[in-house]
């Protein structure tokens, strides 16, 4: 297994990573936040999970380890594969994934694309003893799940760690609104990211 990698990120797309190790480029699968908090040209440490398939080795990354195991616990629910479970990940924090599964908090998980009533229901069931205690600031209220970063500050964030400038962002942002509304109140960040990157390259 590979547990992490360490380097000088070559390269940033909208859900991959290209970090220089040893002479090779590893291409990371990373959530929309932790794509934002690196900087091509700069170091970065990536906590990683390798998935094994037929056809493929896929690496996802993640910004520290709490990260990673949380991703590997969601997956241990049937059902939930790797891709599904970096979604829940672009959407909720682990903790506020712990906290909406010991509050039984349906509402949250939905919020996640791919996952109706029926799916939330059977994930909380699943989950609850695997998850473990929310583990964030002491006293903070239990039984529901830190609200999820909206997908307007997830793709502003985004594009500002590819590299665009902050006003190139508020306007990419605000040409995909439209997208975004019509698909519905949660829209995915990964598509309107490729959009708005489109919108950015006619404008240059």
């Amino acid at each position: 297994m590979i547990a992490f990698v360490s380097g000088q990120v070559a390269a940033l797309a909208p859900t991959t990573a290209v970090v220089a190790v040893g002479g090779v480029g590893m291409s990371v699968h990373c959530t929309p936040a932790t794509l934002a908090g690196l900087r091509v040209g700069e170091e970065a440490r990536l906590a990683t999970s390798l998935v094994v398939r037929e056809d493929s080795l896929t690496l996802y990354g993640f910004a520290d380890d709490d990260e990673r195991q949380v991703f590997e616990l969601l997956q241990t629910a049937s059902g939930v594969g790797p891709r599904l479970a970096q979604a829940m990940l672009a959407v909720h924090s682990p903790d506020a994934l712990r906290t909406a599964v010991a509050g039984g908090d349906e509402r949250a998980l939905t919020a996640v694309p791919g996952i109706g009533k029926k799916g939330a229901q059977k994930l909380l069931l699943e989950l609850k003893d695997r998850l473990g205690e929310p583990t964030g600031v002491p006293g903070a209220r239990r039984g529901a799940a830190a609200a999820p970063a909206s997908w307007s500050d997830q793709l502003h964030a985004a594009l500002i760690g590819l590299g665009y400038a902050g006003r190139e962002a508020d306007e990419a942002v605000a040409a995909v609104t439209p997208q975004a509304a019509a698909a519905g109140a949660a829209p995915q960040v990964g598509v309107l990211l490729k959009a708005a990157l489109q919108t950015l390259n006619r404008t240059r």
